[in-house]
């Protein structure tokens, strides 16, 4: 039977449950309760850790959404800055070496297809 940690989480809290409802008193395989209890408190404690950085991590995607939302609003301006510059304009260097395309390099669009059937 394959390993599922979040079956073995489920396991880990209704053995634990179970034993301080039903028996808290008795000791089983050699142990007590809160032996058993120290004996688990690894595993619980590797999963609030794994918890833990998942909530860093959805911040931190967070904050990196927010940053960049805030760069590209900035790189807006500079490219609307460098279309409207009379020596640079859309159709210079530095407005294709920024990723954008220069008029001149932009093709029309437009294409008529031949109503001839092609010749064998």
């Amino acid at each position: 039977m394959p390993i599922n940690p979040k079956t073995n989480q489920q396991k880990i809290e209704r053995m634990l449950n179970a034993w301080e409802t039903l028996a808290p008193g008795k000791s089983f395989g050699g142990m007590t309760l809160a032996q058993f209890k120290a004996a688990a408190q690894p595993a619980l404690d590797a999963r609030q850790q794994l918890d833990d950085l998942e909530d860093q991590r959805t911040q931190a995607l967070a904050t990196r959404d927010s940053a960049d939302e805030a760069f590209l609003d900035k790189a807006q301006l500079v490219v609307n800055g460098v279309l409207a510059d009379p020596t640079e304009g859309d159709n210079s260097a530095l407005y294709e070496a920024m990723g954008y395309t220069r008029k001149s390099d932009r093709k029309s669009g437009l294409t008529r297809k031949s109503n001839k059937p092609p010749t064998p």
